[in-house]
């Protein structure tokens, strides 16, 4: 008896022992652990929160979201018809705390033959992807450009254009695609070469396709200059809606 009674003081001493055990490590794995030691005097450990960004522009994929640069706060939207359409809509969002507000929108056009993600000059293509927005100018007076505006005579069209496309860069936004900020929009340098085209633009619509710019009405174009901010460091995302979904 007094065996059987000693076995059983010992299994009770046992099991406390391994509960005890137990206990401790669920206290670890919690992340609210204080035992003495090596650990004493130190804050106890936290669970790692990650943490969740801004949701994503709409119809954007992975592919150019991620190139969006985190400290933007405005993005012009260009989503094209058709990889070989001239025909677009762009779309102004604000980002407001962890969303981005759809602002505006506004029927227009893009390269006569489409898009690419390839661009080289002549090819009537506009360039897909995520571009920053620096610079603006015009032949027309400043509207109340946020954007540093460059009034200037030399914007104007050739006369010997049709002159249905006469007041195209009576308003423009330099898209920075191969070329230098921090310029006018007409600065000629194209840092990596003349053959991957350069000189794109947010201008006047003359009611058709372009080279490669990006065309929206006067209206548009005079609320995008008052509009947008390099505070909020605007970029411009822009290519065909198949493109712009795709991700990796």
């Amino acid at each position: 008896m007094r065996n059987g009674g000693a076995w059983r003081a010992a299994a009770v001493t046992a099991a406390l022992g391994s509960l005890v055990a137990s206990l401790t490590t669920l206290a670890a794995c919690d992340g609210s652990r204080s035992d003495a030691g090596a650990d004493a005097g130190r804050p106890a450990p936290r669970r790692s929160v990650t943490a969740v960004g801004p949701t994503g522009v709409p119809d954007i994929g992975d592919r150019w979201q991620r190139r969006i640069p985190a400290d933007s706060g405005q993005v012009v939207a260009v989503y094209g018809d058709g990889k070989d359409s001239p025909d677009s809509t762009v779309v102004l969002y604000t980002r407001q705390g962890s969303t981005w507000d759809r602002v505006r929108s506004w029927p227009a056009h893009n390269g006569k033959k489409g898009w690419t993600t390839d661009h080289h000059e002549g090819d009537d293509r506009s360039p897909v992807g995520v571009f920053t927005l620096s610079d603006a100018g015009g032949v027309l007076k400043d509207p109340g450009a946020k954007l540093p505006y460059t009034r200037s005579a030399a914007f104007a069209a050739p006369r010997w254009w049709a002159k249905s496309y006469w007041h195209d860069f009576d308003y423009v936004i330099a898209i920075d695609y191969n070329r230098l900020k921090g310029t006018p929009p007409n600065d000629p340098t194209r840092p990596r070469g003349e053959a991957e085209g350069g000189s794109i633009w947010l201008h006047m619509d003359h009611g058709s396709g372009t080279s490669a710019c990006v065309s929206v009405s006067e209206s548009a174009m005079a609320y995008l200059l008052r509009t947008l901010d390099p505070d909020r460091h605007p970029v411009v995302v822009m290519g065909d809606r198949a493109d712009l979904k795709a991700s990796p």
